[in-house]
C-alpha cells in the first residue's frame, strides 16, 4: 500500500510530525513502513516561468531558442528541443543553473549546444521524477502561478513523501488514506474528523433524480448486502488537473481522465473501490428501461473486462448487469461495454459492499488481482457507502463541471427499495475488562486510558461499570471480533515497547511422543544415510494423483491457494517429484531427497463420496524418498543410480526404524504398483508384513509429470512402527571356533538370488550361523543365460567345536538342495 504524507497531513491538519516520525510511529504500531521515497524531489529548485519568445536555433534544425520570464524583470534564453514549446505567454518549468534533479542524477550547468550556450533546462515530467513517461516539456495551465514561483509551491502535490506500507490482511482499513489518518490521529492523540464534502460542493444539482435514471435490483443479497448509486450529468470529459494527476502518479496510478481519476482518488482516500458507468451506454431491457441488476452468473456466460480479455464465468461469479447482459465482474473489474469514453455526458457511480470470500473466489478463479479485488477480499467498510458516493459526486462537479442528480439510491435487504439514505450498519458489541490488558500483556494500563485509546480508534464506549464496558466496534474494523483483539489495540497504541520481556509460564498441552517422535526418528534415519529432507505441501492436484495411480483424494478444498493445490495428497511422492522437476529445470540433475508426513486416505468404512465427506479422512504417517542422477564417484566416471541403490536405501531405512531384519520381495507384473516400472518394482517386508514399495518410476508417470528422466522412488508406512525399534538382545561372544565354507552355484539367470540364499540357509540347518552372498558373476566359463552366485556359509555350535565331518555333511546338503531345487551346479 502506497500512502502520501501530504494527503495524510490534509486529512489530519493538526499533525506536525515529520515524515520520518510518522513512518516510525506507524511501524511501531504494527503498520510497517517498509520504505519511503521522495516524489518530485527536484521540484523545489525548479521555477514556473513564462515563455516570452521563441526563435529557431541558428545552426541546428529541430532546436529552438526559448526566452523565458523568471519574474522580477529577469529573463533568460535556453535551448530546447521539445516539440510542445507553447506560444509566448505559456507557462513552463525551468531548472535554473545549480538545480539538482535526482530523477536523472543531474546538476544543471552551462552547456553549449550546437554553438549556443544554454544556462538552464526546460523540464519534462520524467526529468523531475513526476512520471516515467515523457511526451515533451511540462506546460502548465494558464494562471497556475506567477513567474519565479517554485513548482513545489505552485503545484504542492508535485512534491511529496511516499510510504510503502506492508499491511497485514486483517487491516483493510489501512488500504485508504482515511484509515491511515485515523490511525495517526489515535497514535499522536490529536483530533480526527471524517472528511465530508462541503455543502457548496454538492450545491450544483440537476433537476433529475438518480432513481429516475436507472432502476436497481439486487438478486443475491447474501453476496451484495448493500448496493449504492449516485449520478452526475452534464459531464465534460477531459484531463484531470495537475493536483489530481500528480497525486495519483505519486501513488503509482496512471491518470486517465477527470472522471476515471475521480474513482481512483476516492478509492485511495477511503479504501473503498467504486465504479463509474457511462449511463448512456447502460443498455435498456426489453421494455426500454435502463436497469442495473446484481446477480450470479450463468455457467458459460462471458464478459469482456476492461483489460480486453473475454472471460468465461461460472455460477459462483457475481455480476453487475444492465438490461442486456453483464457489464462488470462484481468487486474485481468493470466491463468494456459501459466504460467512460471521451463523449460521456452522464455518469452513474456505483459503491457497494460485496461479500469478501465470494470476491476472493472469483478473483482466484479468473487469475485476476486488481486494486479493487485486493480491498474487497479483505473487507471494506460497509458503513461508508453514502460518504464515498457523495465524495465522488463532489469531485466530479469540481473536476468535470458536472451537476449532481438528486439523491442517492441504496438497495439493502429488508429496506424500502430505492431509499435515498442507507439503513445503519449493525455494529458488533464486545465486552472489555480493563484488567485483561494487564493479564494478557503484563502492562498496567489504566482503564480510562484504555477506553480513550479505543475511542480514538473509532470505537463507541457504552454501559461502563467500574473497569468494564461494552465496546461497539466500528464498521471499518472487521478484524475486531474478541475481547483480546481490543486488548491488542490498546497495547499497540499505548506502545509495544512497554511490554516486559518475560516468558510467561507455559504448560505443554501433552508430552512429545507418538507420531511426532516417530516422524522425528524417521527424519534422523534418512538424514543419517545421506538423504536430504524436502519440505513439501500436503496439497496437490487430482491430475498429479492420477498420474501416479494414487488413491482418489478424500479431501477436496473449497478455497484452495491455487488450482494445482485443490486436494489433500494420498501419496508423499507428488511433492517429492515436484521438487525433482524443479531441480532439473534448474540443471540440478543429482537428487537424493526424502520427506516424512501424513497422507489423507478415504476412511475404510466409507463407500460413497457422500460417506467420505461425512467422515474424517484416514490420516497415515509415511516416509518416502526419490533418487535421480548419478551415484557419487571419485577418480572414475560417474554411473547413474539404479534400482539396487534404491533397494539399499529402502532396506536400511526399514532396518533402522524397526530394529529388525528387512527383506525384499520382487513384485510380479500383476501385483506391481501401477506407478512403478513392472521390471524393477519390489516390496519391503518386515516380519512378513509388507510395509513399503520401491522401484523405478513408470515411464508413463515420468511423462505425465514432465520429469525429464528416470527417477527411483520408495514409500513406506510408519504407523506400524509407532512402538519404536525392537530392543537389541545381548548375545555372548562365541566360545567355540567357526568353520566357514564357500560355495559357487551356477543357476539360470532368471532365478532370484534371494530365493537361492533362503534355500541355502534352510539346507545348512541349525549349525549355520550366517549365510551371505558375496559375489555374482556372468560370462567367462559360466554358460550363457546363467549366473554364478557365490555364498559364504559360517558354521558354528554354541556348545562345542564342530568336526570336519559334521561341517562336510551340512555343506553337502546345501549343494544337494540347490541342485534339486534350482538345477544348480558347482562352478568349476
Amino acid at each position: 500500500m502506497k500512502a502520501s504524507y501530504r494527503w495524510l497531513r490534509e486529512l489530519v491538519p493538526s499533525l506536525e510530525a515529520s515524515p520520518a516520525d510518522v513512518a516510525a510511529r506507524l511501524t511501531h504500531a504494527g503498520l510497517e513502513v517498509e520504505g519511503t521515497s521522495e516524489y518530485g524531489a527536484g521540484t523545489e529548485s525548479c521555477l514556473v516561468v513564462r515563455v516570452s519568445g521563441v526563435r529557431p536555433h541558428p545552426t541546428k534544425s529541430g532546436l529552438r531558442l526559448v526566452t523565458v520570464d523568471r519574474g522580477a524583470a529577469a529573463a533568460q534564453e535556453v535551448v530546447c528541443g521539445a516539440p510542445n514549446v507553447p506560444e509566448p505567454g505559456g507557462l513552463v518549468v525551468l531548472a535554473p543553473l545549480g538545480a539538482y534533479l535526482p530523477a536523472k542524477d543531474l546538476t544543471i550547468a552551462p552547456r553549449a549546444i550546437a554553438g549556443v550556450t544554454s544556462e538552464g533546462m526546460l523540464c519534462s515530467e520524467s526529468e523531475l521524477g513526476l512520471s516515467d513517461e515523457s511526451g515533451g516539456i511540462i506546460v502548465l495551465p494558464p494562471g497556475t502561478a506567477e513567474p519565479g514561483t517554485p513548482l513545489a509551491v505552485a503545484v504542492p502535490n508535485a512534491r511529496d513523501t511516499i510510504y510503502e506500507i506492508g499491511l497485514t490482511p486483517n487491516r483493510p482499513d489501512g488500504l485508504g488514506h482515511v484509515g491511515l489518518a485515523r490511525e495517526l490521529a489515535a497514535l499522536f492523540e490529536i483530533p480526527f474528523g471524517m472528511p465530508r464534502p462541503k455543502p457548496e460542493a454538492l450545491a450544483k444539482v440537476a433537476d433529475v433524480a438518480t432513481k429516475d435514471l436507472v432502476a436497481i435490483a439486487v438478486e443475491d443479497a447474501e453476496r451484495c448486502p448493500h448496493y449504492g448509486a449516485a449520478g452526475a450529468v452534464d459531464v465534460t470529459i477531459g484531463p484531470a488537473p495537475l493536483w489530481a494527476k500528480y497525486r495519483l502518479q505519486a501513488l503509482g496510478v496512471r491518470s486517465i481522465s477527470n472522471v476515471v481519476d475521480v474513482t481512483n482518488l476516492v478509492m485511495l482516500e477511503y479504501g473503498h473501490p467504486m465504479h463509474a458507468f457511462d449511463l448512456d451506454r447502460v443498455r435498456p431491457d426489453a421494455s426500454g428501461s435502463r436497469r442495473i441488476v446484481v446477480r450470479r452468473a450463468k455457467d458459460g456466460e462471458s464478459l469482456k473486462t476492461l483489460d480486453g480479455v473475454d472471460r468465461k464465468l461460472v455460477a459462483d461469479d457475481l455480476l453487475i448487469c444492465d438490461g442486456a447482459g453483464p457489464v462488470a465482474l462484481a468487486g474485481v473489474m468493470g466491463g468494456a461495454s459501459s466504460e467512460i469514453q471521451d463523449d460521456t455526458k452522464r455518469v452513474l457511480f456505483e459503491c457497494a459492499f460485496f461479500e469478501p470470500r465470494g470476491v476472493r473466489r472469483t478473483a482466484r478463479r479468473n487469475a485476476m488481482h486488481t486494486e479493487s479485488s485486493h480491498r474487497f477480499e479483505r473487507g471494506v467498510d460497509p458503513g461508508d457507502v453514502a460518504a464515498v458516493l457523495d465524495r465522488a459526486v463532489a469531485l466530479t462537479i469540481e473536476l468535470a463541471g458536472a451537476a449532481a442528480t438528486r439523491g442517492r439510491v441504496h438497495v439493502q435487504p429488508g429496506a424500502p427499495a430505492g431509499q435515498a439514505e442507507p439503513a445503519p450498519t449493525a455494529k458488533r458489541a464486545l465486552r472489555f475488562r480493563g484488567q485483561r490488558v494487564r493479564e494478557v500483556t503484563g502492562v498496567d494500563v489504566p482503564f480510562a486510558v484504555s477506553a480513550g485509546i479505543l475511542a480514538r480508534l473509532g470505537c463507541e464506549i457504552a454501559k461502563t461499570e467500574g473497569d468494564t464496558c461494552e465496546v461497539l466496534v466500528p464498521t471499518h474494523r472487521p478484524d475486531l471480533g474478541r475481547e483480546v483483539d481490543l486488548v491488542e489495540e490498546v497495547i499497540r497504541v499505548h506502545g509495544m515497547d512497554s511490554v516486559p520481556a518475560e516468558l510467561p509460564p507455559i504448560r505443554a498441552s501433552r508430552d512429545v511422543g507418538g507420531r511426532e517422535e516417530l516422524a522425528r526418528r524417521a527424519k534422523e534415519v534418512c538424514a543419517a544415510i545421506g538423504l536430504s529432507e524436502a519440505i513439501t505441501f500436503s496439497f496437490t492436484s487430482e491430475r498429479a494423483l492420477e498420474a501416479l495411480a494414487a488413491p482418489a483424494p478424500a479431501v477436496k478444498l473449497d478455497n484452495p491457494m491455487a488450482e494445482h493445490q485443490n486436494v489433500l495428497r494420498t501419496t508423499l511422492l507428488v511433492g517429492l517429484l515436484d521438487a525433482v522437476k524443479n531441480a532439473r529445470r534448474r540443471d540440478e540433475r543429482d537428487v537424493r531427497e526424502f520427506t516424512v508426513g501424513p497422507v489423507f486416505l478415504a476412511p475404510a468404512a466409507a463407500a460413497t463420496r457422500a460417506e467420505v465427506d461425512a467422515v474424517l479422512p484416514d490420516e497415515r504417517l509415511r516416509v518416502a524418498f526419490a533418487l535421480a542422477g548419478d551415484r557419487p564417484a571419485w577418480l572414475e566416471k560417474p554411473k547413474p543410480l539404479e534400482v539396487w541403490d534404491a533397494k539399499g536405501y529402502a532396506l536400511e531405512i526399514a532396518r533402522r526404524l524397526t530394529g529388525k531384519p528387512a527383506s525384499v520381495v520382487p513384485a510380479s507384473r500383476a501385483e506391481a504398483p501401477a506407478h512403478l516400472h513392472p521390471r524393477g518394482a519390489a516390496f519391503v517386508e518386515v516380519d512378513g508384513q509388507r510395509v513399503g514399495a520401491f522401484g523405478p518410476l513408470h515411464p508413463d508417470a515420468v511423462d505425465a509429470l514432465e520429469l525429464d528422466g528416470e527417477v527411483l522412488v520408495f514409500e513406506m508406512e510408519l504407523d506400524p512402527f509407532a512402538a519404536g525399534a525392537a530392543t537389541p538382545k545381548f548375545a555372548a561372544i562365541p566360545r567355540f571356533p567357526a568353520s566357514a565354507r564357500d560355495v559357487a552355484l551356477v543357476v539360470k539367470d532368471g532365478i532370484p538370488a534371494g530365493e537361492v540364499e533362503a534355500a541355502v540357509r534352510a539346507a545348512a540347518g541349525p549349525l549355520a550361523e550366517a549365510v551371505r552372498l558375496f559375489d555374482r558373476f556372468v560370462g567367462g566359463q559360466v554358460p550363457a543365460g546363467h549366473a554364478s552366485l557365490a555364498f559364504r556359509v559360517v558354521y558354528r555350535s554354541p556348545e562345542r567345536t564342530l568336526t570336519d565331518a559334521e561341517v562336510d555333511a551340512a555343506h553337502a546338503n546345501v549343494v544337494a538342495t540347490a541342485s534339486s531345487k534350482f538345477g544348480a551346479t558347482l562352478r568349476a
